[in-house]
């Protein structure tokens, strides 16, 4: 798995290059490209296309359709704000690695009954941060964190350090690769 997962917003097909060769030029190889715009399957079948070295997926999937149509465009790993119990299953048939949102105990042992051990904790700022992950990691010690919101350079090598964060998910990656590649013109 990645350690950076950004998040990326593609309102408009044309801004997919710009944003992937930004983000590869950064070192960076992963992409979860959102389910927030109309282009998104489009942006997410194109980027599989002409970026194949990446790891390209789909975020904010909330259903079972934002699933299918997701990986019918060749996503590699699906995000949820949430769990989905559905979008869980579908993922399970398909051998696809699928991140729900988990942020409370309850949440969390529904993500393990189905077979889902590594977990989107999002906002991690409104929901406790490090501190939270910490205390959940307690009682579920086979669980790995992928915290998202709230997180940036000021705190990353923190929660990098911690042994329960299997990723960084943020779309401040995307920001900082397009301010790096305009500077370098």
């Amino acid at each position: 798995m990645d350690k950076l997962i950004p998040v990326v917003v593609i309102k408009e097909l044309n801004e997919t290059d710009k944003i992937l060769t930004a983000l590869k030029n950064s070192g960076i190889n992963c992409a979860e490209i959102t389910f927030r715009t109309a282009c998104a399957k489009e942006a997410i079948e194109y980027a599989v296309k002409n970026y194949a070295d990446m790891n390209i997926g789909a975020g904010t999937v909330i259903n079972a359709k934002q699933c299918e149509d997701a990986l019918k465009a060749g996503a590699k790993f699906i995000v949820s704000p949430g769990l989905s119990v559905e979008v869980a299953k579908i993922c399970k048939e398909r051998n696809i690695m699928y991140y729900p949102g988990c942020v409370t105990p309850t949440e969390i042992m529904q993500a393990l009954d189905l077979g889902i051990t590594t977990v989107k904790f999002f906002p991690a700022n409104v929901y406790g941060g490090l501190k939270a992950l910490k205390a959940l990691s307690a009682p579920f010690p086979q669980v790995k964190f992928i915290p998202t919101g709230g997180v940036d350079r000021s705190n990353i090598d923190e929660f990098l350090a911690f042994d329960k964060i299997a990723a960084i998910g943020g779309s401040f990656f995307v920001k900082e690769a397009l301010e790096k590649m305009e500077a370098e013109k």
